[in-house]
C-alpha cells in the first residue's frame, strides 16, 4: 500500500477534471480525493496499492482527461489511512 499526492498543472479547474480523476480512481479502487488549488492546479491523493496508484498516474499524463493537462509532479509516501471513498473538493 502507498501514498500518490499530485499535483496537476494546465487547465483543469472548472472542466470536469475532478469528476474525471475522481470515477479513474473508483475503476481502480483507490481512496483519496481531487482538489482544486488556489493557484489553478488539482491536488489528488490516492491510495491503495502501489500498482493501482501508477496507473491513475499514468492516467492523469494520458492528454485522455476533460481540459488540459502540462505537467503533473507527484509524491509517494507512506499511507494515512482513515480515507473512505474518493472526494471532489
Amino acid at each position: 500500500m502507498t501514498r500518490l499526492t499530485a499535483w496537476v498543472h494546465g487547465q483543469v479547474q472548472g472542466v470536469g477534471f475532478r469528476w474525471w480523476t475522481r470515477s479513474r480512481a473508483l475503476e481502480l479502487g483507490l481512496v483519496g480525493s481531487a482538489s482544486n488549488l488556489a493557484d489553478g492546479r488539482v491536488e489528488v491523493i490516492a491510495e491503495g496499492s502501489k500498482d493501482h496508484c501508477a496507473r491513475l498516474l499514468a492516467a492523469l499524463r494520458s492528454g485522455e482527461s476533460p481540459g488540459r493537462v502540462d505537467h503533473v509532479a507527484e509524491r509517494w509516501s507512506d499511507p494515512r489511512g482513515g480515507i473512505k471513498g474518493f472526494a471532489e473538493r
